[in-house]
């Protein structure tokens, strides 16, 4: 029971969904006491003063304390939640690119800033659901330190690639789990996936050769093989064959002739994987024409170093001007799988002068030649551009939750705040106001222990029970400490039994356990003493709904729900 009580009350937010004055009215200093009157006996009235004090004194210090301690965390989480007001971009690429730095100072829409993240696939994890939401897990390594974290992204822009054969890693499912919670991206997450096999994009271009002829778009000729066992029949050598789906001339093999091909489908067959064979291009230079949004660059790479692969080995790069007939070659690819804004497009120019499209590229490409810098600021521009159009404007949600999310007792707390206007938000008024509806209505607060007497028959004669919540017993510790007196000699006199008052007034601790089943309270020797009524008063609901008559029964319920709360917040948090 007590480890029940003590998570359920150490979660802060019910303080949210107390009303206005709680707060307040905890965090008031305490009025100042009268003298204490005279006892017959100093000693014994000492003793037990100076333990009662203590004790309660100790909890009502913990119970402001707790509470303040709460409210400065729901003040500071607020202003934090406000201060938050960004727009999470994620970035996936090799940690060489500061890609937080190149978006520092722009803004979504002109008012939400961008707050950067920046992981590899092999460092992030997610959890999708159904309606939308995605969170990421992320791990990464700053500075040799671990830095863990989640977050839900608003944007992502992919510039690693997810699938990669020869290095043995797939995050295709990463790539689905974007997909499945409904994040933008850049390029979209359905052609990202498409582009994880490399035959798969050879398709595409094969569809634009068909529709545009060889003249305009002239696409190397090239055979897939779904399996080894099929790699019969032999190319025309000498020929490229490449293996599986890999990047940076990886699995790439040139076969002179029928005996090294057949060497080579005893590997593919090790693999588990398809091929593809292309012949061999005698080339004079390799050509890659980009485009980053409306910006289109060309570039030629010699090879140096005498290796057929140009992007093996030392090669010479420069810039060459973009004609119309390379500006078609890229305006045609970025009409695939609905539209790339990423896109490069390679090709090789032989010997023979004639060029020939070998392969497309997209988000993932790496940027070469001296114009780097400039074509990150060009990225940069692509995604805010696209978190503007692709980013609805939503208000900042608020930091609380639901109301009717955290209330365990039938909903009745939701219903005390659906009608502020039914509902004290400081202090309840007292008895004898005029709002009371139920019985007679007393004039002054001296009648309230006759309206009592009256009300609740000869079971009650002469003892009066308290007149209100605590907060009221504390302003008037005059007639806290002269009814009892009063009480205890007329029932002594009358031969009746004090019910739910101790013989002794060093048993005001203990008479906590008796107080759910005894309808009366205990009156206090001490004004100090009267701190326990917000202890004693939570376990007495019959009295809270009988004398706030003024209060539905749900509301009554409500109030002794959180005054159970706030004193045993106080009592298990130590």
């Amino acid at each position: 029971m007590m480890n029940f009580l003590r998570r359920r009350l150490s979660d802060s937010s019910f303080i949210a969904n107390l009303p206005n004055g709680y707060m307040t009215d905890l965090q008031r200093p305490d009025p100042p006491q009268p003298p204490p009157p005279v006892s017959p006996t100093p000693e014994r009235r000492q003793s037990s003063q100076s333990t009662g004090s203590s004790f309660f004194s100790s909890i009502s210090n913990a119970v402001k304390q707790t509470t303040a301690a709460a409210a400065a965390g729901l003040v500071e989480q607020t202003s934090t939640s406000a201060a938050k007001k960004a727009k999470i971009l994620l970035v996936i690429d090799e940690p060489h690119t500061d890609w937080a730095k190149l978006f520092r100072g722009k803004k979504v829409h002109g008012e939400y800033d961008i707050r950067v993240e920046q992981a590899e696939f092999a460092e992030i994890n997610l959890i999708a659901q159904a309606d939308g939401t995605c969170m990421v897990d992320m791990q990464v390594l700053r500075n040799g330190t671990k830095v863990v974290r989640s977050f839900k992204p608003d944007f992502i822009i992919v510039r690693q690639h997810p699938y990669s054969m020869a290095e043995n890693e797939d995050f295709r499912n990463i790539i689905i789990g974007f997909q499945y919670g409904g994040l933008p991206s850049v390029n979209s997450l359905e052609s990202i996936y498409n582009f994880c096999d490399k035959p798969w994009v050879f398709a595409q271009l094969v569809s634009i050769y068909k529709s545009m002829g060889p003249e305009k778009f002239p696409l190397i000729e090239q055979v897939f093989y779904p399996n080894h066992k099929e790699m019969l029949t032999m190319p025309t050598f000498p020929a490229v064959v490449k293996i599986g789906h890999a990047h940076s001339g990886m699995g790439k093999v040139k076969v002179e002739n029928h005996y090294d091909f057949q060497d080579i489908a005893s590997v593919v067959a090790l693999t588990n994987t398809y091929a593809t064979t292309e012949p061999f291009i005698d080339s004079k230079y390799d050509i890659r024409i980009q485009k980053i949004g409306n910006n289109y660059k060309a570039y030629m790479r010699t090879s140096i170093s005498g290796n057929w692969k140009t992007n093996t080995g030392s090669a010479m790069l420069e810039q060459i001007a973009m004609t119309e007939r390379y500006r078609f070659w890229v305006d045609k690819c970025c009409e695939m799988f609905g539209g790339l804004d990423i896109c490069a497009v390679k090709a090789v120019h032989g010997k023979d002068g004639k060029d020939y499209i070998i392969e497309v590229m997209d988000c993932t490409m790496p940027l070469i030649g001296e114009h780097q810098a400039e074509d990150r600021e060009l990225l940069t521009e692509l995604v805010l551009a696209k978190m503007n159009k692709l980013i609805p404007r939503t208000p900042i949600p608020s930091p609380q939750r639901p109301a009717a999310t955290q209330q365990p007792q039938g909903g009745s707390l939701k219903e005390a705040q659906a009608q502020p206007g039914s509902f004290p938000q400081q202090r309840p008024p007292p008895q004898g106001g005029p709002t009371q509806p139920q019985g007679p209505h007393p004039q002054s607060q001296g009648l309230l222990p006759q309206h009592h007497a009256s009300s609740e028959g000869p079971r009650a004669q002469g003892g009066p029970r308290p007149t209100g919540p605590p907060t009221q017993q504390q302003r008037q510790p005059s007639q806290a400490m002269q009814q009892p007196r009063t009480t205890l000699q007329t029932q002594r006199s009358q031969g009746q039994p004090v019910r739910g008052q101790p013989e002794q007034k060093m048993q005001a601790q203990p008479t906590l356990k008796s107080q759910p089943t005894t309808p009366q309270q205990q009156p206090q020797p001490h004004p100090q003493l009267n701190k326990s009524q917000s202890l004693t008063n939570a376990f007495n609901i019959t009295e809270s709904s009988l004398f706030r008559s003024n209060l539905n029964e749900d509301e009554a319920k409500a109030e002794t729900i959180r005054n159970l709360r706030k004193s045993f917040a106080s009592l298990f948090s130590d």
